[in-house]
This record gives C-alpha cells, sequence and structure tokens, in this order.
C-alpha cells in the first residue's frame, strides 16, 4: 500500500509538472516565434552592419545587469517565499516579498548608475576594435537603454511570483511585447532615425511588460508592493541565498562579455555574427532549459518544504533522463540543418551569403552546448529548492 501511495504522489506530480511545463513551451514557442520575426526584420533592415554591432554590445550589459540582479534574486526568492506560506502564511510571505522586491529594485537603479558613470570605460574593454564613433555610438545607445533594467526586472520578479502560484500561461507569454514593439519600431521608423528605433521599440516593450506584470502580480494574491518590513529570519535566509547565486552568475556572465570582446577583436560585423547564430541556440534553449525550470520550481519547492526526498529524487531522475531524449535530437538537427536554417530566415536585404556562411558556422559549434546545459537545469532546481545555493557557486567556479 505504501509503494502504491508513493507511485501514485509521483504520478500526480510529474502529471502537474508536465502540465506546467507544456504550458511554458507552447507560450514560449509563440514568443520566440515573435523573437524569430524581429531577427528576421532588423536582418533585412540593418544586416551586419557598424550600427548594429553598437546595439547590440550596448544591450548586452542591461541583459547582464537584469540576469544578475533580478534573475539571482528570483532563484533566491522562490524556495523561501513557498515555504514561508507554508509554514507560516501568506502575511508573512507577502511581507518577504515586499523586502525582496525593495532589496531588487533598489540593487537595480544603484547598479545602472554605477554603470552609467563609467560606462565609456566598460565599452573601451568590451569593444576595444570598435572605431572611436562606434565606441561613442555604443556608449548613447546604451544610457538610453538603462530604463530597461529596472522594468524588465521588475517584470522577471512578478514573474517568478506568478509561478510560485502556478500561474504560468500569462508570464510566459508577456515578454512578446518587446519583439512586437521592435519589429514595428524598426518598420516605421528604421529609414528614418536608424539604429535608434530598435531602442525606441525596446524601451516601449519593456515598460508595457513592467506593468502588464505588476497587474498581475496584484491579481495572484500578492500585492506588488516595495516597502520594507524589517530584516526578519526570511529575509535574512534569502540574502544568504542570493550572495553565491549572484557570483555565480557572474561568473557565467563574464563569459558572455569575453564572447563579444573577441568577437569585437574580429572583422567589422562579428558581434552581429555571435548574436544572430546565438539567437537560434537561445530559441531551444529557452524553450527547453527555460520551461523545465519555470515549472519544476515550485513543485520542487514545496517537495522540499515537505521533506519528501523520495520524490524529489525520483523527480530529478525522471526529468533529467526526459529532458535528454528531447535535447540531444534537437542540438543533432540544429547543427545538421545551420546551413538551411540561416539562409531560410535571414539571407536577404542588407544580409547576403558570405553573411549566411559566417553564422553557420557559429550557430553549428554554438547548439553543441544545448543537452548539456538543458539535463543541468533538473538538478540545478533542486539545489534552489533546497536553498543550498553555495553548491551553486561552487560547481560555477
Amino acid at each position: 500500500m505504501g509503494a502504491t501511495s508513493i507511485s501514485i504522489r509521483e504520478g500526480a506530480i510529474n502529471r502537474r509538472i508536465l502540465g506546467a511545463a507544456a504550458t511554458v513551451t507552447a507560450a514560449g514557442v509563440i514568443v520566440k516565434l515573435a523573437a524569430v520575426g524581429k531577427e528576421i526584420t532588423l536582418a533585412g533592415i540593418y544586416g551586419r552592419s557598424d550600427a548594429m554591432d553598437a546595439y547590440l554590445a550596448a544591450a548586452l550589459v542591461p541583459s547582464l545587469l537584469i540576469n544578475l540582479i533580478a534573475e539571482s534574486m528570483n532563484q533566491a526568492l522562490a524556495p523561501t517565499l513557498i515555504r514561508v506560506r507554508e509554514t507560516e502564511g501568506h502575511l508573512r510571505a507577502q511581507e518577504l516579498l515586499s523586502n525582496a522586491m525593495l532589496w531588487a529594485c533598489g540593487l537595480l537603479v544603484l547598479v545602472s548608475a554605477a554603470l552609467a558613470l563609467c560606462a565609456r570605460g566598460v565599452f573601451s574593454m568590451t569593444a576595444s576594435h570598435f572605431g572611436p564613433e562606434n565606441v561613442n555610438l555604443a556608449v548613447r545607445l546604451f544610457y538610453a537603454l538603462l530604463p530597461m533594467v529596472l522594468l524588465t526586472g521588475i517584470a522577471s520578479n512578478c514573474t517568478a511570483v506568478l509561478n510560485t502560484v502556478e500561474h504560468f500561461a500569462v508570464p510566459a507569454i508577456v515578454p512578446i511585447a518587446t519583439s512586437l514593439t521592435i519589429i514595428g519600431s524598426s518598420l516605421l521608423f528604421g529609414m528614418r532615425i536608424g539604429i535608434w528605433a530598435i531602442v525606441y521599440g525596446a524601451l516601449a516593450g519593456a515598460l508595457i511588460q513592467g506593468i502588464w506584470m505588476g497587474w498581475l502580480t496584484n491579481h495572484s494574491g500578492y500585492r506588488f508592493r516595495l516597502r520594507w518590513y524589517g530584516m526578519n529570519e526570511a529575509t535574512r535566509e534569502v540574502a544568504h541565498q542570493f550572495g553565491p547565486v549572484l557570483l555565480s552568475s557572474l561568473v557565467a556572465s563574464g563569459g558572455l562579455l569575453v564572447d563579444q570582446s573577441m568577437a569585437a577583436m574580429l572583422p567589422a560585423g562579428s558581434v552581429s555574427a555571435l548574436a544572430y547564430a546565438t539567437r537560434f541556440v537561445s530559441v531551444a534553449v529557452a524553450l527547453l532549459a527555460g520551461a523545465v525550470s519555470s515549472a519544476l520550481t515550485p513543485y520542487l519547492s514545496s517537495i522540499v518544504a515537505r521533506g519528501d526526498w523520495c520524490a524529489g529524487r525520483q523527480t530529478v531522475r525522471n526529468w533529467t533522463k526526459g529532458m535528454a531524449l528531447v535535447s540531444v535530437p534537437i542540438a543533432a538537427m540544429l547543427i545538421a540543418g545551420s546551413h538551411f536554417l540561416v539562409r531560410l530566415t535571414l539571407q536577404h536585404g542588407k544580409f547576403g551569403p558570405q553573411d549566411a556562411a559566417v553564422v553557420t558556422q557559429v550557430m553549428a559549434m554554438s547548439a553543441i552546448q544545448i543537452p548539456f546545459f538543458v539535463c543541468s537545469r533538473v538538478p540545478y532546481r533542486l539545489i534552489l529548492a533546497m536553498r543550498r545555493t553555495d553548491l551553486i557557486f561552487y560547481c560555477g567556479c
């Protein structure tokens, strides 16, 4: 009877995770199709130009800040938020959420301001082989994109909170706003104001995301409230978890900066080639790793809060095997079909056959990482649920 009960419980957990993952994947497909449409539009309008290189260099730093601070806070907050809600009640969970969001927003603003002060020095290092005009353009674009850090950071935090109450569909599809606003702005204004059309579209999309996600959070049972309730035990626990995740993310993000810095040392257009190629790989990674990560987090956190370690181990084993079976064929297809995919989607307008040949090679090499990264997300989420982020830092180093 005991074994039967365990089997029934594990089956129920897996069905709920599968349903959540399927929901996030379906929404993610729509979002990524819009993102691919955005890349096709931008390739036709801007190609692998110096201006596009400058924009990509400028946009990388805000996206890294969001990953470093907002995503690190999400990973530190979600398991503790679920534990506090289940053991101490919703009121205490709301207080923890308010503390964490105030803290995250403050960090995003402070770090953005600090980088604004030393932006020229940062781009002198990361885009050292850009010409002076292109460096100046990258710095100006960076200043204009800085509001995205706070807006997208808020949207990211709200998404994590909504996932803890098993709201997956709408939060997963909200990022489509940025792709659509960039497409619309580039088509309407690209010929008149050049690369700045992308910037204005990105800012509009980030504003829509922030407002939309804040509204959804207020209607989920939690309130979007930036208020400090004091350094209680739960807040200290989140702070303790946040440090190692932040340091681990910093190490991983450093690799992205190194990649872009090396690309900037190569002939003009190399940064754009890297960006176009990795976009396709990021679609596969986001749909697979993103979906399973979003789906697993609330359930593994709940399992750990109850101390049901048998269910936790079995869930991790099942989902690691499942992700390997799915991700390996997808990586193989992307490697084999890279030339056809690049030529089909990007080769038009200012993006010619020579550009396609360069992007194809980069894409094929980048796709090798997919199975390794996707499978690693399953035990990674268990470690987060266990609130042992120190292990993540040790592994990252």
